[in-house]
């Protein structure tokens, strides 16, 4: 090998090495990376251990409602959908804070030959708090995203329990017309009995009849709406359009919460992940605003060449910086960053304000159903049993006429369906303000105790509930 080879040689096995040393380089964490990976490990080894699904419970006629929460909360497509949004968000921690990569240059002189062969190595270095502070911006998406996440499990728990308490109530619905049909059986052949008796005409047996046909109607299309009432279970528990339809519970559970408690909407305003989320983009507004208060820093570029066909070898480092001399630019990052705080903060507290809302909303509706299912249950129901048994004893002695028996037995009747309806709306209502405002998850659910990198707690919106 000639002495000019030589300095070729090393040139490039330098070159080379330099570039192998940069591709086995790892970054240097920041402490809000650590932190949100150590949530996503957590996370991960509940909702999906081993990088798969974790084990379903078997859904049969002895499971209880949380089994089928369980199933849900695990097998949704849209919790699924959210969890590898947020793990995709926590990635992308380590791409915001890591340094750019380096280039690797080749500069050549040719005349007639190749007169030099300069091989290099170019990197931009920003300055270094820009990358941290981008961590932790990326970091307070992460957190939205979790939040995002909490938010789809808490729905997918409401939108189980729905299903579940109209399906229950709908037997109960059918429960009550099939009654009702009895009763109007045994009225129509004390109708029947009065005619032969000559106390009372056709007509009344025909009323009675009619009455029966409208009802058995009326069985019919209820029946009828467990279909697509089970299909919406069916959909909430994430399962294909191939697979058998679960059975429903039997036992009945009610959701437990006391809507009297005045530290219900502090609860609210601590929990609700809406809320949560919304304050991690506040964090997030506020990193920004960081981050464009660094735009009058200036970022560098290192390089480093070598002439190989030189003798001796010649090396060229070099050195740049930018020059951040447009103002009026650096002033409207600013600017445009304080602006997205703004807007990020008003959205906060609208969302507290309508949170006060709904919460108030739905305790109205929790109170009057309340209400009217004392007022059916202790005053209106045994009244209407009353009145149609002495409603049945007089058109039995004749001093009451069909009519007027009939309208007892469609009271009876009414009341019954609005004790139902009252019943259900009132554990609706319950499950509503539970998983969607309070933000109470189920047991088993697949969520954090507590992210470690939890927004600031929100502010309580002005005005009492």
């Amino acid at each position: 090998m000639s002495r000019r080879q030589r300095p070729c040689l090393f040139a490039g096995i330098g070159t080379v090495a330099a570039v192998m040393l940069f591709a086995g380089c790892k970054g240097v964490p920041a402490k809000s990376e650590r932190q949100s990976r150590a949530d996503l490990k957590a996370l991960t080894q509940v909702y999906r251990p081993g990088e798969r699904k974790a084990t379903l419970p078997t859904l049969d006629t002895n499971a209880t409602l949380g089994a089928f929460l369980t199933y849900a909360m695990l097998n949704q497509p849209r919790v699924e959908a959210a969890y590898y949004d947020y793990a995709a968000a926590v990635e992308r921690i380590t791409v915001e804070r890591s340094l750019p990569d380096p280039r690797l240059t080749l500069e050549l002189d040719i005349q007639d030959v190749v007169t030099t062969v300069m091989p290099g190595l170019m990197t931009d270095l920003p300055w270094v708090k820009k990358l941290r502070i981008r961590a932790d911006a990326a970091s307070a998406e992460s957190q939205a995203k979790y939040f995002a996440f909490e938010t789809a499990v808490l729905q997918t728990a409401f939108e189980v329990k729905r299903p579940y308490y109209q399906l229950y109530f709908l037997n109960e619905r059918l429960r009550v017309n099939r009654e009702t049909l009895s009763l109007l059986g045994q009225l129509a052949q004390l109708a029947r009995t009065q005619v032969e008796a000559g106390k009372a005409t056709l007509q009344d047996v025909l009323r009675a009849e009619i009455e029966q046909d409208r009802l058995k109607t009326e069985i019919v299309n209820l029946d009828d709406s467990r279909n697509p009432m089970l299909a919406q279970f069916k959909a909430a528990l994430g399962m294909k359009a191939d697979q058998p339809t679960p059975p429903i519970p039997e036992q009945f559970n009610s959701t437990p919460l006391d809507l009297t408690s005045e530290q219900l909407f502090a609860d609210a305003l601590a929990r609700n992940p809406r809320l949560k989320a919304m304050a991690a983009e506040v964090r997030l507004a506020e990193t920004g605003i960081r981050l464009a208060r660094t735009s009058k820093l200036p970022d560098f570029n290192l390089g480093f060449e070598a002439d190989a066909k030189a003798s001796p070898v010649m090396a060229r480092p070099t050195l740049g910086v930018t020059l951040p001399v447009w103002r009026d630019k650096i002033a409207a990052e600013l600017a445009s960053a304080q602006a997205l705080k703004g807007a990020a903060q008003a959205r906060l507290s609208a969302e507290q304000i309508q949170l006060a809302v709904e919460l108030a909303d739905k305790s109205f509706s929790y109170r009057e159903a309340t209400r009217n299912l004392q007022l059916l249950t202790h005053s209106l129901l045994p009244k209407a049993r009353q009145a149609l048994e002495v409603a049945r004893s007089g058109y039995s002695s004749g001093k009451v006429d069909f009519i007027n028996l009939l309208d007892a037995e469609r009271s009876l009747f009414d009341f019954q369906l609005a004790e139902v309806e009252a019943r259900t709306r009132r554990e609706l209502v319950l499950a509503e303000v539970s998983l969607l405002i309070v933000g109470v998850p189920p047991p088993g659910a697949p969520l954090l105790t507590r992210p470690s990198q939890s927004p600031p707690a929100a502010q309580p919106a002005s005005g009492k509930q």
